[in-house]
């Protein structure tokens, strides 16, 4: 039997077309996608499933408080992992702290942080092809955590 980290050897990026963008009343963007792109299961040394859903804890980390840096780290997450951004949601807490949302076409990156401990909880799940393990680097590189682990689950395996 296949395990989840067998199915996640990495593949070649991939972007599709995602077809208009309306907007709702809310102001946030609408997306149609093409008939053939409706289904996002993906199969990986035999393995089918939605996607990976990783659970990512930075322990050691540093410039957990700073807004303007946690956002270029998600959206380089999104960009390096191959997914498309619909929208990101970041909140300061006083005296310190943030959580925060990217919403993507593929499922969501989120993130919470006790800057005071050094900690960071990541939960990165994206859908089809895109590739959430490549979030790994990034998040280093941002906040150079002494200390990671990560746990994944495939999402929506068919038996």
């Amino acid at each position: 039997m296949l395990s989840a980290a067998d199915a996640l050897i990495p593949t070649a990026l991939c972007s599709s077309d995602l077809g208009s963008m309306p907007k709702t009343s809310q102001n946030e963007s609408v997306i149609t996608l093409p008939e053939e792109d409706k289904d996002h299961f993906i199969t990986r040394n035999g393995v089918t499933f939605a996607g990976s859903h990783l659970i990512i804890d930075l322990w050691g980390a540093k410039h957990l408080d700073d807004m303007e840096r946690m956002e270029t780290a998600m959206r380089r997450c999104v960009e390096v992992c191959g997914a498309t951004l619909l929208h990101i949601h970041l909140h300061h807490f006083a005296p310190d702290g943030i959580s925060g949302v990217a919403v993507l076409a593929e499922s969501h990156i989120s993130v919470h942080t006790w800057p005071e401990r050094e900690y960071a909880a990541f939960d990165v799940f994206m859908c089809g092809d895109a590739m959430p393990e490549l979030a790994i680097v990034e998040l280093k590189r941002a906040f150079f955590p002494e200390r990671i682990e990560v746990s994944e689950n495939l999402r929506g395996v068919i038996r």
